[in-house]
């Protein structure tokens, strides 16, 4: 995303009146989902700055900073467990757009995670999870989805991992091995705001009124 990132926290990049992360929140919120926490890494405090406790937006948010040192989103979830509770949270990567209804997901899951999956996009043509039955593994037959960057999760996930910096699709990869992830695809609009031009792409869907 560079150079725009290079001022600016990529959830902070505008998409029509409100910027993307507003966009997240302003869902969540009409979703009914109103205690938040976000993780501020790269220019975090930009993000507090902008979005502060999230009353204007109608959600109460608690911040878990990662300072200098981004924790990736295994370490990252780690480090904010203690703002999470010991009930199942859902988690949205920052960086992603979709119009998923989010009032659907499991507040209740089976197992230790639940995977909201996408088709594969033109930059990702392998995916990641193979969809069968309602599970998510690794490999076999089956229809081989994109993880969306929304998913909801035990604590218990997490339950054997060390502070620091770590990625999450590991440890999701050894709870499929256990039969432990669910899943569903969603066919709906999804984009990963990953680069320039998709950013551009959504400002247009946005410009159309989508």
């Amino acid at each position: 995303m560079r150079p725009l990132t290079d001022r600016v926290p990529k959830p902070l990049l505008p998409v029509g009146d409100r910027t993307l992360i507003e966009h997240q929140i302003s869902r969540l919120a009409a979703a009914g989902i109103t205690e938040l926490v976000i993780n501020l890494a790269h220019l975090g405090d930009l993000i507090r700055g902008a979005i502060g406790d999230g009353a204007r937006l109608g959600v109460s948010i608690a911040y878990s900073d990662e300072a200098d040192a981004p924790l990736e989103t295994g370490g990252g979830i780690v480090k904010a467990l203690p703002l999470l509770g010991q009930v199942p949270f859902l988690v949205i990567n920052g960086d992603v757009w979709t119009d998923y209804p989010l009032d659907t997901l499991p507040h209740a899951i089976e197992g230790e995670a639940h995977l909201v999956l996408v088709d594969n996009p033109a930059h990702h043509p392998r995916g990641d999870f193979v969809l069968r039955a309602g599970r998510v593994a690794t490999a076999g037959v089956g229809r081989r989805l994109t993880f969306s960057g929304v998913g909801v999760y035990a604590p218990a996930l997490f339950a054997d991992c060390r502070p620091g910096r770590f990625a999450l699709a590991p440890l999701l990869r050894s709870a499929m091995d256990r039969g432990a992830v669910t899943g569903e695809h969603y066919g709906g609009y999804w984009l990963d705001v990953g680069t320039p031009a998709r950013l551009q792409e959504l400002q247009r869907r946005f410009g159309a009124g989508s």
